[in-house]
């Protein structure tokens, strides 16, 4: 699935990702670590997986990776 990044926090290596439809989704630090990545500035185009998240919050991200064409 792709997204943009919309938040980062480099201290705590987690942030939000905006989908295609404009909903905003959190990433843990768990899931920046799974893809990688040093570094992620807001605007950059992501691939991330994603499982339901429990008591109803949606998604919950597992990995948040740059997107290659």
């Amino acid at each position: 699935m792709q997204a943009t990044a919309y938040t980062y926090d480099p201290e705590t290596r987690s942030g939000s990702v905006l989908l295609d439809d404009g909903t905003p989704v959190e990433f843990g630090t768990d899931a920046f670590d799974a893809g990688g990545l040093r570094l992620l500035r807001p605007g950059q185009r992501v691939r991330i997986e994603a499982e339901p998240g429990t008591s109803g919050a949606g998604l919950r991200i597992t990995l948040v990776t740059l997107q290659t064409f």
